[in-house]
């Protein structure tokens, strides 16, 4: 049981209570039921020239390997924005979002969710950030093969070259005018 012990909602002192077959630490006082810990991290594959965007990064997790740039989405922003950002933070990159083409699902102590989007390479010239990456650039498969690539990073360039047609596009026309303030992504 995780190291919560009070109340996000009211600060009164946590119990454990059975809820939908599990033991969860919930509010006595009110509403509040601890429902666990959770990250959604996002992944981008930028495609120039049959060459794909890595970065080399600085800083645990993954201190010297080769990753998609990539990062957490903020609380307030859609995904879409925050890949586009974190594209942008590491690598002076821009890119829009075009399709998913790849999700990890990870339970663990903290649930980690991580979407892999491809990008469509707007401009600018790779430079890493200096903090959060050392090293940044477009790479081959060949020059991957020598290369310090993350397990994951692989997964998503095999992906992002040879995965064909079919990731899950943004839909900017909902059928329901009410879903067009969500980040709403389906197949064609």
């Amino acid at each position: 049981m995780e190291n919560v012990n009070f109340c996000l909602a009211c600060g009164d002192k946590l119990e454990v209570r059975e809820i939908g077959g599990e033991n969860r630490k919930a509010c006595p006082s009110c509403s509040f039921v601890h429902w666990g810990n959770y990250s959604i991290g996002v992944g981008a594959c930028v495609v120039k020239d049959n060459k794909v965007l890595l970065v080399r990064r600085a800083q645990e997790p993954g201190k010297g390997y080769w990753t998609t740039p990539g990062g957490y989405i903020e609380q307030f922003e859609q995904i879409r924005g925050s890949i586009a950002r974190e594209v942008w933070e590491e690598t002076g990159v821009r890119a829009i979002v075009t399709q998913i083409i790849g999700l990890r699902d990870r339970p663990h102590t903290v649930h980690d969710v991580y979407i892999t989007f491809e990008m469509e390479y707007i401009d600018g010239v790779p430079r890493p950030d200096g903090v959060e990456v050392d090293g940044a650039g477009f790479f081959s498969l060949e020059e991957m093969e020598t290369m310090n690539v993350a397990d994951l990073t692989v997964w998503q360039v095999d992906i992002a070259l040879n995965g064909g047609d079919g990731g899950l596009l943004e839909d900017k026309k909902p059928i329901r005018e009410s879903l067009a303030k969500y980040g709403l992504y389906r197949t064609k």
